[in-house]
């Protein structure tokens, strides 16, 4: 029998200043069994950063040929489409061919490397790449429980996130613009 991902809820009062995007967020996001505490928490962090009406979780690490989250039209077209990790230069191109809008969001203690080793092929896609910075992804993932609620504020390149079992402040760096 297979194992079933972990159900978690979140409620997140979102206040994004640079967008003047403020909402109540009511998300159910699934933690994969090879999925990272981390990883579901860098996950809710490019939902808020990018969130708007349609925008969704897509099947993740279940199904290998969607994004993590996308918004589609009514026509079904991928307006949006992101990804939360290191993929591949391979990945990242399909998906810059894909949607109209490509962004990817590296997190891990690895990101560095990955950047190092692709940004001279990257630069020749048209997506916006981002680092998240691994450390305050960690101490998120610490603030994890079943149900939570969350304020989360945006303003700059950091999102301030507080809840019932903590706060941490979540920065990340533009690392590759897409090219208009």
């Amino acid at each position: 029998m297979a194992i079933k991902p972990t159900i978690y809820k979140l409620r997140i009062a979102l206040s994004d200043l640079e967008r003047n995007y403020y909402d109540t967020l009511n998300l159910t996001v699934a933690l994969h069994p090879s999925e990272t505490p981390e990883r579901m928490m860098a996950r809710v962090m490019a939902y808020c950063i990018n969130a708007q009406e349609g925008l969704s979780f897509g099947k993740g690490l279940s199904d290998s040929e969607e994004p993590d989250l996308w918004l589609r039209s009514m026509d079904e077209q991928t307006l949006l489409s992101i990804d939360v990790g290191e993929p591949s230069f391979d990945r990242v191109k399909k998906v810059s061919r894909q949607a109209k809008h490509a962004k990817i969001y590296s997190f891990n203690s690895k990101s560095d490397v990955w950047w190092d080793q692709g940004k001279s092929k990257f630069g020749t896609l048209d997506a916006d790449i981002y680092r998240i910075d691994h450390e305050s992804i960690e101490r998120l993932s610490q603030l994890i429980s079943r149900t939570m609620d969350l304020s989360v504020t945006i303003t700059g390149q950091s999102a301030y996130v507080a809840g019932n079992n903590g706060e941490v402040e979540v920065h990340w760096d533009l690392l590759q613009a897409q090219k208009v």
